[in-house]
C-alpha cells in the first residue's frame, strides 16, 4: 500500500514514513569522508616509506662511487707494467683500462647527482 501510494505521489516511501533522508546522506558523507582519511593516510606513508628507501639507496650510492674512486687511486693503473704478451693479461687490462677510464669521465658528474638526490631527499622540518 505504501509503495503504490508513493508511486502514485511520486515520493520516496522513506519521506511518507517520516525519516529525515539528509541525515542518512549526512552520515554517508562522514562515513565516507573517514574511508578517504584513512586512504589518504595510506598515501602519506607509503610516500614517506618511498622517500627513505630512495634517500638510502642515494646515500649508499654516493658513498660505493666514493670507495670504487678510492680503490682506483690506490692501485694507481698498475695494468699499464702488466706483461702483455699474455693474452689473458692484455684483455684484463684493457677492460681495467676501460673501466677506469669511463668512471672517471662520469665520477664528477655521478657525484653531483647523488649528493643533489640526498639534498632532495632529505626530510623537510617544516
Amino acid at each position: 500500500m505504501l509503495i503504490s501510494l508513493s508511486e502514485i505521489l511520486e515520493i520516496p516511501v522513506s519521506t511518507l514514513l517520516g525519516e529525515n533522508i539528509e541525515e542518512s546522506k549526512a552520515n554517508d558523507l562522514e562515513v565516507i569522508s573517514q574511508k578517504l582519511e584513512v586512504i589518504n593516510l595510506q598515501l602519506a606513508q607509503k610516500k614517506d616509506s618511498s622517500r627513505k628507501l630512495l634517500h638510502g639507496l642515494m646515500i649508499l650510492s654516493c658513498i660505493g662511487v666514493i670507495i670504487v674512486f678510492l680503490v682506483l687511486l690506490m692501485i694507481n693503473s698498475s695494468y699499464l707494467n702488466w706483461d702483455y704478451n699474455n693474452p689473458e693479461l692484455a684483455v684484463a687490462g684493457v677492460l681495467v683500462h676501460a673501466f677506469e677510464w669511463i668512471f672517471i669521465r662520469v665520477f664528477p658528474f655521478a657525484l653531483i647527482a647523488l649528493i643533489a638526490g640526498i639534498i632532495i631527499t632529505r626530510k623537510k622540518s617544516l
